[in-house]
């Protein structure tokens, strides 16, 4: 409860609302299971063991009936109060050690090349969904999350002595910098939307269960057969934008304005058309260097 509230107190700071209220209703299942199972309303830190963890599972999994998914999110915020409680010496043992959750089959989260072109080129039925559009794509083509944007000012486009524009901002979710060099195609959508939207803001963006209710109509209309949502536009710069095209991760990481390379990795999907094209690089430089005797 009292890294909740600490957290709450950093929302709107460096911290996100959305994610001080995941904590809260994790903490919730929480107590919800401890007063079923224990009947207290509260267990000190020296119960907890590798028992308690598997039957809090149990709870979530089989009586609640909570996906794979999101029972990976409940533990990992209750496994970072265990890794506060042994850092302020509460405890010394991990009681997390010898638990393996189930993890949901992962999911391609970045649009590949030729979805990305059919979303680019294909007709579309109202103005909102070609707004929506121009907005996800100038995700795709900066690596900027919804909320960062939403939050874009004129003051956040600066250009460097070389006469390159670039954004630079931070993130609203982890108050880190973040710094992009601006291409062709989001300084096409900056210029199309000059002077449109509102309390100065640098584009008219929609929220964003609107944005993701039109993104679902434009995967039908593109012919994209699984869910089309805003954050993957985020996902497609990483992997399609920047590492397919050589980027190094380490470039990546500062244009997303990760704190930490692990971060980075999440985003960071190799596809078989970059291993392809490396490796006949790779061809062409060994060719006739190695010969096997007959």
């Amino acid at each position: 409860a009292r890294h909740n509230e600490e957290f709450g107190k950093r929302v709107g700071i460096n911290r996100e609302a959305s994610t001080a209220e995941q904590y809260n209703i994790s903490l919730n299942h929480l107590i919800r299971f401890i007063e079923k199972k224990y009947k207290v309303s509260d267990i000190p830190f020296s119960k907890l063991d590798l028992s308690f963890i598997e039957s809090f599972d149990f709870y979530l999994r089989v009586e609640l009936q909570r996906m794979p998914q999101t029972i990976l999110g409940i533990v990992r915020h209750v496994r970072k109060m265990i890794k506060l409680a042994i850092g302020e010496g509460i405890i010394t043992r991990d009681p997390f050690e010898g638990y393996t959750p189930e993890r949901p089959k992962a999911k391609q989260k970045y649009l590949k090349r030729e979805e990305l072109d059919r979303i680019m080129t294909t007709q579309l039925d109202h103005p909102a969904r070609y707004l929506t559009r121009d907005m996800f794509l100038f995700s795709v083509f900066t690596g900027l999350a919804f909320r960062d944007i939403c939050n874009l000012t004129p003051k956040h486009i600066i250009k460097a002595d070389d006469g390159i524009l670039w954004i630079k901002t931070t993130r609203q979710k982890t108050g880190t910098p973040c710094e992009i060099p601006l291409l062709d195609l989001p300084r096409q959508i900056i210029e199309k939307y000059k002077g449109i939207a509102k309390d100065e803001k640098l584009l008219p963006m929609l929220s964003c269960g609107r944005l993701n209710k039109n993104l679902k109509v434009i995967a039908r209309l593109c012919n994209i057969e699984r869910k089309l949502i805003f954050h993957m536009g985020r996902h497609t710069y990483a992997t399609e934008i920047c590492l397919s095209q050589g980027v190094p991760i380490e470039s990546l990481s500062r244009m997303l304005g990760h704190r930490d390379l692990r971060s980075t990795q999440i985003y960071a999907k190799i596809t078989n058309h970059k291993i392809a094209e490396d490796m006949q690089r790779v061809e062409s430089r060994i060719e006739n260097k190695f010969q096997l005797s007959v």
